[in-house]
């Protein structure tokens, strides 16, 4: 017997969250010569390049894509390990682990990425504390069905 409600649900918009979060501009830098665009791949410069102006990306920050695509992939995976609640509680709370290591990453690499200029950030940037509360929300849901599938095996 297994119940699965309203977890999946959270797991999938977390999903959602964090692959817009993972693939879409995080927020700008305005410099004196160009305004960069802020994404988990990196810094680059916005607009059409012209007589031989630099172009694309000025600093990478791979580091935080490949954490921000983990923290969308595990939920993904974990919606499907719905017959196995103590590895599928295991995956939330790495999954939990992931998207501190995210909010940290971010952060850093915000403020650091382009010193003497901030980083002016999109409301995107709330995705991450967003998806951290569905998953911690999700995982007390799982824990409430395996306690309560333990609790009717126990009567059978």
């Amino acid at each position: 017997m297994v119940i699965q409600r309203w977890q999946s649900v959270m797991l999938l918009i977390t999903v959602a969250l964090m692959a817009c979060f993972t693939f879409l501009s995080l927020g700008q830098v305005q410099t004196t010569d160009f305004t960069y665009n802020f994404t988990t791949i990196g810094f680059s410069i916005e607009g059409e390049p012209t007589d031989g102006s630099p172009h694309g990306y000025q600093v990478y920050t791979w580091f935080l894509f490949i954490v921000s695509l983990m923290a969308a992939i595990l939920p993904f995976i974990d919606i499907f390990l719905y017959r196995n609640l103590p590895l599928q509680k295991r995956v939330c709370l790495i999954e939990i682990v992931f998207l501190l290591c995210v909010i940290c990453i971010a952060g850093w690499e915000g403020y650091r990425g382009m010193p003497g200029y901030e980083v002016q950030w999109s409301s995107l940037a709330m995705a991450p504390f967003l998806s951290l509360i569905l998953m911690v929300m999700s995982w007390t849901l799982i824990n409430k069905d395996h306690k309560l599938l333990k609790s009717v095996d126990r009567i059978r």
